[in-house]
């Protein structure tokens, strides 16, 4: 059975105040919808349309591109944008989601495809936890559900009832169904499955961090401007560039971000401390060893590193091609899983010390945890 998926991008989210689609404004260092894209970029998901306006087209096409995710033009409302893009679908089942909400799970989109299958239908939903008023009468809350994305539906029922819509303006994909299908099946949602709305809701630091004893998040950057030379190391990639990066070692960007986001989840001193640039043994010396080395000083001190999330400013060189093999490296220098480590590539739009093109700029963020004794 064939799976796809729509995520709704073609509004305006003008309540968020930010000029732009909210959906472009930077979230965690990156466009909210990029976030949300990586949600979708799964194995049970065998095709994604992502919607847009034509304001926004390129942007949106740039950020789809490295997912290989199809985009289509959006219409005046969300019921003509849905409509536009149920014509574009060749699976079974259809996933709809608003792409301002990036937070879901894998489990939630697993649950919602075998819901489907079950059910014909399966609407994400979270009963309310504060007292409603409706009018002037007060709601029974333990009967009030608040309804998220994804809704899935069979393909052909929900582009029937979409058929049948007309000209009528809906909020969602299951007040369509309901009316000219059938009452859909609600699924369990999630209270972390927030939609970005306003401005504060990009800095509230969703989704939570669990509060769990024994693990720490580190944070780490690092940059190198460039020098005469024809390649950089990037993750221990060596890749053609027109330049080289000027550094006492090899001036691996990336894995000297992995290295401080180590020591400080650790509660350690920057790498500085540990390997100085006036040591003339490390005079070129390989990141590789390096970083494997600061893997043992935080292991020494009772934490191993289980997720790592690295973002690379750079103008060139272009490093799509390289991001699996630099996975690759990271998996077997930290021991992290690879499905636990995430490499993102972008410019600086032309702005700033990267976006000059004078060097390139890696940040990191890790958690490590602190291992059981044996």
């Amino acid at each position: 059975m064939k799976v796809s998926a729509i995520i709704c991008s073609a509004g305006k989210g003008e309540r968020a105040g930010f000029g732009i689609n909210k959906l472009l404004a930077p979230l965690y260092g990156a466009p909210a919808l990029y976030h949300t894209l990586k949600k979708f970029d799964v194995d049970e998901i065998d095709e994604v349309i992502v919607t847009s306006s034509e304001e926004d087209y390129p942007q949106i096409s740039a950020l789809c591109e490295p997912f290989g995710f199809k985009v289509t033009a959006g219409g005046r409302t969300r019921t003509d944008t849905v409509k536009n893009a149920l014509s574009c679908v060749t699976g079974d089942i259809v996933l709809i989601h608003d792409g301002a909400r990036p937070f879901l799970s894998h489990e939630l989109i697993l649950r919602c495809i075998e819901e489907t299958v079950k059910f014909k239908s399966s609407v994400c939903a979270v009963k309310a936890t504060d007292t409603a008023v409706y009018g002037n009468e007060r709601a029974d809350r333990n009967r009030l559900l608040l309804l998220q994305t994804p809704q899935a539906f069979y393909t052909q029922d929900i582009k029937r009832a979409y058929a049948l819509a007309g000209g009528d303006v809906f909020t969602d994909d299951s007040a369509v169904y309901e009316r000219y299908i059938q009452k859909p099946h609600y699924t369990e949602g999630e209270y972390e499955n927030i939609k970005l709305t306003f401005k504060q809701d990009f800095s509230r630091g969703f989704p939570a961090m669990p509060r769990v004893q024994g693990k720490r998040i580190g944070f780490g950057v690092d940059t190198h401007a460039f020098g005469e030379g024809n390649s950089v190391t990037l993750a221990g990639v060596n890749i053609e560039c027109d330049r080289a990066l000027i550094a006492h070692s090899d001036g691996d960007v990336v894995l000297h971000a992995v290295m401080d986001a180590l020591l400080s989840s650790a509660g350690l001193k920057d790498i500085g401390h540990y390997f100085p640039d006036g040591d003339e043994s490390l005079r070129g010396a390989d990141s590789k060893r390096l970083l494997r080395e600061t893997v043992d000083i935080i292991g020494a001190k009772g934490f191993a590193p289980v997720n790592i999330s690295i973002t690379v400013q750079a103008e060139k060189p272009r490093l799509q091609p390289h991001i699996d093999k630099m996975i690759q490296n990271l998996e077997a220098l930290t021991g992290v899983s690879a499905e636990n480590i995430a490499v993102s590539a972008g410019t600086a739009e032309g702005l700033g010390f990267v976006g000059e093109g004078l060097g390139i700029t890696a940040y990191c963020a890790v958690i490590t945890e602190e291992k059981s004794n044996g």
